[in-house]
């Protein structure tokens, strides 16, 4: 990503990283994607779009200078090509029992994926993701997202 991406994410990423006690936007980005990753991954694809719509209807810059005009939503989206694709034909993983995403394997993916500085812990990050991103959203969505999140986490998304 370049410097032009973080200049007109700044302001979310800023916030993610204050709150979870990162080092620069680039571990905001990139935790920021892992978190959301791994969310995505609890949704099914109608919710999944919902999100990305009220998401891509929140500039996260408000400016004339249609070129720098983004919008949050741009981080929902997965980078990983291959990932994405597959999220699009698998069914929604459980919050409960032993194939599905419980609140620690959430907490742990969080942990090895995003590669967790020193200087935070997961629940942290997740927390201050969650606060970000809940500030983007209706309260139905906020709502539709807390139902899918499984018990600790789900706790960390309503205290967000």
């Amino acid at each position: 990503m370049t410097a032009t991406v973080f200049t007109q994410h700044e302001p979310f990423l800023r916030e993610v990283m204050e709150q979870g006690q990162l080092a620069d936007l680039f571990e905001a980005r990139d935790m920021t994607e892992v978190v959301y990753r791994t969310m995505r991954d609890l949704m099914d694809k109608d919710a999944i779009e919902r999100v990305q719509s009220e998401l891509n209807n929140k500039d996260a810059v408000a400016t004339d200078d249609k070129t720098l005009q983004t919008t949050v939503g741009e981080l929902w989206k997965d980078t990983n090509p291959l990932v994405a694709w597959l999220s699009r034909l698998r069914p929604a993983f459980n919050k409960d029992g032993a194939f599905g995403i419980d609140d620690k394997k959430f907490l742990a993916r969080i942990e090895r994926e995003g590669g967790m500085p020193a200087t935070t812990d997961a629940a942290t990050v997740t927390k201050a993701v969650f606060a970000a991103t809940k500030k983007e959203l209706s309260p139905e969505r906020s709502q539709e997202i807390a139902a899918c999140l499984p018990g600790r986490v789900q706790e960390l998304w309503n205290a967000a």
